[in-house]
């Protein structure tokens, strides 16, 4: 399944920021522009994992997972 987010990236000064449009929290600051990229994915794996993780948890036992496209 491949899923698209929206990076949003500028230079300040001497570093690049980012972060995710549609996960908040999601945000990272790098040297340049290509470690900003690899790091702010590597973000928004942790986050999305960490998540689905906390989202099972707190559902318990008997449950159904239904996949939505939007």
């Amino acid at each position: 399944m491949n899923t698209e987010y929206t990076a949003v990236v500028k230079q300040e000064g001497d570093w690049w920021i980012g972060w995710i449009e549609e996960i908040p929290g999601v945000n990272c600051q790098e040297r340049t522009r290509k470690e900003l990229m690899e790091s702010i994915q590597a973000t928004l794996k942790e986050a999305l994992e960490f998540n689905r993780q906390d989202a099972l948890a707190a559902i318990g036992a008997k449950y159904i997972e239904e996949k939505i496209t939007i």
